[in-house]
């Protein structure tokens, strides 16, 4: 847990999303619901984390994290495209 190093957290990134710059990648931990609740018989505990990039490599911002208890964030939908999926559509 960035605030928190001691507590662990539950899940792990499942989805990831890069900024259209490459500046920054948002990862969230739920996948699908029927494998969350497989993985996590007790409960998934959603949260969303930002990681900065640049020259220097990765570096999770510590000020940015986003807990949403018993909800599951899935993907993240940034400005220009609803996915890093859809970049394509940028070419």
């Amino acid at each position: 847990h960035p605030k928190n190093p001691q507590t662990a957290l539950n899940g792990a990134p499942q989805m990831v999303e890069i900024s259209r710059d490459g500046k920054r990648v948002y990862v969230t931990n739920s996948l699908y619901r029927t494998w969350d609740e497989q993985f996590y018989p007790d409960g998934i505990q959603g949260w969303m984390a930002k990681i900065d990039t640049g020259n220097g490599g990765m570096q999770l911002d510590s000020k940015f994290f986003l807990e949403v208890d018993k909800f599951r964030p899935h993907q993240v939908h940034l400005e220009g495209g609803d996915a890093s999926s859809d970049s394509y559509c940028f070419s």
